[in-house]
C-alpha cells in the first residue's frame, strides 16, 4: 500500500517544517527525508538549525550529517541518495516524508529531473572560477542569461556552483540547461505525491527569522565556524559561503561588527525566504497551509488525514 506514496513538506525557512513533520512522521510512522543543501554537511550544526537528536524525537532522518563540509555534492548526487533511500524506506514498509526548503532538492526527486550526463571538467571550473574571481559573479551570470535566459531566471546570481555548472552544460553539449528541465516535465512521474507548504504571514515570518538568527549566536555558531576554520576548511568551500557562515567569516576576519553580522544574515535570510516562496508557488500540486491561522495541531492533523485518506484510497 506504500508502494507509490511519497509525502512531502515544503516551505520557506524558518516557517516551522521541522517540528511539524517530525510529528507527522511519529503517527504514520514515516522516515524523514531531509531536502536541505546545508544540512547535509557534518560539523556545521548551529547555523544550518539541525534538528539535535532529542528535536527528532526518535524519528529516523536520512540525508543529514553525512558529508564533509569539502566534499562536492549536487543536486544530481541528492536525487540518487534520496531515491535510494525511499526505495528501502517503503521496502521496509514506511512512509517516506521529504521536508525541506532547497526547492531544486525537492523537484528533482518528486518530478524526476532529468540531469545532464556531461561529466564535470575541473579545468573549465577553474578558468570560470578564475574569471568569476577577476570579474565578479554577476559577469559569469550575465553569460548565462545571454546564453541559457530561462536557466538564469532559475538561478539567484550568487549560486556561483550553479551558474557554473550551467554554462558548462551549455558549452559542452550546445544544448540550453533549461531542456533538461523541459525534458523532465515530459516525464512521467513515478511517485503519488501528496505535497503540503507550510505558509506564515510575512511579517510574522520575518521576526522567526530575527529570532532564530539571534538563537543561533547565542548557541555557538561564532564558535562553530571558528572551529571549522581551525580544522582547515577553506573559506571560499561552498559549504563555508552558506549563508550565515560567509556572515561570520566575515566578522571573524575583522570585517564587520557582530551587529552588522546579525543584521546582514537576518536580511538576508528575509530574502532567501522570499526566494523559496517564488519557487514553491510555481507548483500547483502543493497544498498550502497557514501555520499562523490554522494552528500547528490542526495542520499536523490535516497532514495526517490526507495521508491516511491516501493510504485507504490506494
Amino acid at each position: 500500500m506504500y508502494n507509490k506514496l511519497l509525502v512531502a513538506i515544503v516551505g520557506p525557512t524558518a516557517v516551522g517544517k521541522t517540528e511539524i513533520a517530525i510529528e507527522v512522521a511519529q503517527k504514520v510512522n514515516a522516515e524523514i527525508i531531509s531536502a536541505d543543501s546545508m544540512q547535509i554537511y557534518r560539523f556545521m550544526d548551529v547555523g544550518t538549525a539541525k534538528p539535535s537528536l532529542e528535536e527528532r524525537k526518535g524519528v529516523v532522518h536520512h540525508m543529514i550529517d553525512f558529508i564533509d563540509p569539502d566534499e562536492e555534492f549536487s543536486a544530481a548526487d541528492f536525487q540518487v541518495g534520496a531515491k535510494k533511500r525511499i526505495h528501502d524506506i517503503k521496502r521496509r514498509h514506511k512512509i517516506p516524508l521529504l521536508t525541506g526548503g532547497t526547492g531544486f532538492y525537492i523537484n528533482s526527486v518528486c518530478y524526476n529531473y532529468t540531469f545532464s550526463q556531461v561529466q564535470k571538467d575541473d579545468f573549465f571550473r577553474k578558468q570560470l572560477l578564475k574569471c568569476a574571481e577577476e570579474h565578479g559573479n554577476d559577469y559569469l551570470y550575465q553569460k548565462l542569461k545571454e546564453m541559457d535566459p530561462k536557466a538564469a531566471n532559475n538561478i539567484h546570481p550568487n549560486n556561483l556552483r550553479r551558474v557554473i555548472r550551467a554554462l558548462e552544460v551549455c558549452m559542452k553539449t550546445g544544448k540550453p540547461f533549461s531542456y533538461y528541465e523541459e525534458k523532465t516535465k515530459k516525464q512521467q512521474n513515478k511517485y503519488d505525491l501528496l505535497i503540503y507548504g507550510l505558509t506564515r504571514p510575512r511579517d510574522e515570518l520575518y521576526r522567526r527569522i530575527d529570532k532564530r538568527v539571534l538563537s543561533m549566536i547565542n548557541n555557538g555558531f561564532v564558535e562553530e565556524v571558528r572551529k571549522l576554520l581551525e580544522m582547515g576548511y577553506a573559506k571560499d568551500l561552498n559549504s563555508m559561503q552558506g549563508l550565515g557562515y560567509r556572515h561570520i567569516i566575515n566578522y571573524l576576519d575583522g570585517k564587520i561588527t557582530l551587529d552588522e553580522t546579525i543584521y546582514l544574515i537576518a536580511r538576508d535570510t528575509r530574502h532567501y525566504a522570499k526566494r523559496q516562496y517564488t519557487w514553491f508557488l510555481r507548483d500547483n500540486n502543493i497544498q498550502w497551509l497557514d501555520v499562523s491561522k490554522e494552528g500547528k495541531m490542526k495542520i499536523i492533523s490535516n497532514i495526517i488525514e490526507g495521508i491516511e485518506g491516501k493510504i485507504e484510497n490506494t
